[in-house]
């Protein structure tokens, strides 16, 4: 209960960057299908589509960031907003990685289904280790890679590195990682963002061409809300989780508090002069 006044809390301090992120990721949205319209038969034409790209990520990233930092506080200004910012890069750059990998799975899919399947005893092979169940399995396992476990894992990371530049503070990430509360928080944020949109586009359409529109246009209006309430939901509960003071009772925290211990007491150790006679 606590943890969730927090998070209003964070989300009534951060408003202003929840209605710029939300109205200017619409924008920019709308400008990004624009620039595939743009045409290219002058050179301010092609000037601008090639502008266009490179205006449209850095305000991505400044809005992602301010929104980030506005959740965090004071915490949130320990870095200027333009480094923080540029930080998201990296993990940007990570996360296209982890996508590509998981795009060369998802093209193997079915070898792997049929190979796992011509390996499974002839008794299973018919009845629950068939080509449909493992192939059905290989692609919830790369859905849950691709849309839990990868940004549970990154999130993190780029809130702490928004805020702290490159000097990030660890101790507190792995403590997120390993809160238990987090990652509950990123599967229903991936359902709601991901599996029911497509879920609502999975029927078929019927009625009049107008009726199909306007089902369409609520469709992806949606989406959107899903997709964006999600997210910063998911951002603010990232920030409650940094902000949140750690338990006696957490292992790792023990863990690390221990180490940490040791290594000042080996240091304060070596510090104490000998006495003269020894």
């Amino acid at each position: 209960m606590i943890l969730c006044k927090d998070l209003i809390h964070r989300l009534r301090l951060g408003w202003r960057w929840v209605v710029a992120q939300s109205v200017g990721t619409l924008l920019l949205i709308l400008v990004g299908v624009a620039w595939t319209r743009l045409p290219e038969k002058h050179a301010w034409q092609v000037l601008l589509s090639l502008l266009l790209p490179l205006v449209v990520a850095t305000c991505a990233l400044w809005l992602q960031a301010g929104a980030m930092r506005s959740f965090a506080g004071d915490d949130g200004k320990r870095v200027k907003l333009v480094w923080g910012a540029m930080t998201l890069l990296v993990w940007v750059a990570l996360f296209w990685v982890c996508w590509a990998i998981l795009d060369w799975c998802d093209d193997r899919i079915p070898l792997w289904a049929g190979y796992l399947n011509s390996q499974a005893p002839a008794h299973a092979r018919a009845k629950l280790f068939t080509y449909e169940h493992i192939q059905h399995w290989l692609l919830i396992a790369e859905w849950v890679m691709r849309w839990v476990v990868v940004p549970a894992k990154i999130i993190p990371y780029a809130v702490a590195s928004v805020q702290w530049g490159w000097r990030l503070p660890l101790r507190r990430v792995l403590r997120i990682l390993w809160n238990w509360r987090w990652w509950p928080a990123v599967v229903l944020a991936a359902l709601l963002s991901v599996w029911l949109p497509g879920w609502l586009f999975a029927g078929e359409p019927h009625g009049t061409v107008s009726a199909q529109i306007w089902y369409v246009s609520l469709k992806l209006a949606a989406t959107y809300l899903l997709a964006a309430g999600s997210w910063v939901l998911l951002l603010g509960w990232a920030a409650v989780l940094f902000g949140r003071r750690p338990s006696a009772e957490d292992p790792l925290l023990v863990s690390l508090a221990l180490n940490e211990l040791a290594d000042n007491g080996q240091k304060t150790s070596e510090k104490i002069p000998l006495p003269e006679g020894s």
